[in-house]
């Protein structure tokens, strides 16, 4: 199967862009996002990946679960629902479906942000990292077994 949705969004309503220390992979997604039923919906969702190739997959696949969902829906997709969709990920791995749901989150976040919504940014972010540190410190702890 080959990456879906790659490449940016001109004028996107909301971007998020996460990296991984560890690995020094990077995820930025773009998004699309109109009113529907008063409603802000994702019509659309682009990324670019700078990693290996489960850093894409997880991104590609993490775009086609958002896309026709409310922000609140889109907040809702968790890393494991990302690798479950590509059919499981190796432990050592599982960091590329952390960033693809992080680079949502923060993608939803700005979108936020923008439209005034402050202070539901900035726990969104709070959540994200210590995820990412949760998922940074497993790994460790892996490696050192």
């Amino acid at each position: 199967m080959n990456p879906r949705n790659v490449g940016e969004i001109p004028n996107a309503d909301g971007v998020g862009t996460v990296g991984h220390p560890a690995c020094g992979d990077i995820v930025r997604i773009y998004l699309k996002i109109n009113r529907q039923n008063n409603t802000p919906t994702i019509v659309a969702a682009k990324f670019k990946t700078f990693g290996c190739t489960t850093a894409i997959a997880t991104s590609s696949i993490a775009t086609e679960m958002i896309h026709g969902k409310s922000l609140a829906e889109a907040l809702q997709i968790k890393n494991e629902d990302v690798a479950q969709a590509l059919g499981g990920l190796p432990p050592i791995k599982m960091h590329c479906s952390v960033l693809a749901e992080d680079a949502v989150k923060a993608a939803v976040a700005d979108y936020m942000k923008k439209h005034g919504l402050q202070k539901d940014t900035d726990k969104i972010m709070h959540q994200s990292h210590i995820h990412e540190d949760r998922e940074l410190f497993s790994r460790k702890e892996g490696e050192a077994s």
